[in-house]
């Protein structure tokens, strides 16, 4: 039914969001590994979102951030060292990950409140055929 299509369309934005969350979480729980098992640093990863035909949005993919360049520091103690002494760390920059977190909690926050406001609105309208 057409009625429940906010429900629908929220609840896709707070399954995104919360993917969203998950990632930004890995990122800064990752910023200082020099080591993956894929070799080399961890990469920033990113939740691309693209709407639905029908509304809502879906996640596309989650993809490294190659744009970023890794940062390099001086260490030549480091075991993951390169010949010059330099470790490649992640692209990762906590205070950015925390801005991210903070607008996705807030996107999260804001569709909890659309859905709440649907959900008295249609309690609402019940309520008059009583």
């Amino acid at each position: 039914m057409k009625i429940f299509r906010s429900f629908d369309i929220s609840a896709s934005a707070l399954t995104a969001e919360r993917l969203r969350l998950s990632v930004i979480a890995t990122n800064i729980a990752n910023a200082e590994t020099t080591r993956t098992p894929q070799g080399g640093p961890y990469r920033r990863k990113e939740v691309v979102f693209t709407p639905r035909a029908d509304g809502g949005v879906e996640v596309a993919a989650i993809q490294e951030d190659t744009r970023t360049p890794l940062r390099l520091l001086y260490d030549p103690g480091h075991p993951d060292a390169d010949g010059s002494g330099f470790v490649a760390y992640p692209n990762v920059l906590v205070v950015n990950e925390m801005v991210d977190l903070l607008a996705a909690t807030r996107a999260y926050e804001a569709n909890v409140a659309a859905l709440n406001a649907a959900k008295s609105m249609l309690t609402s309208t019940l309520n008059i055929g009583k």
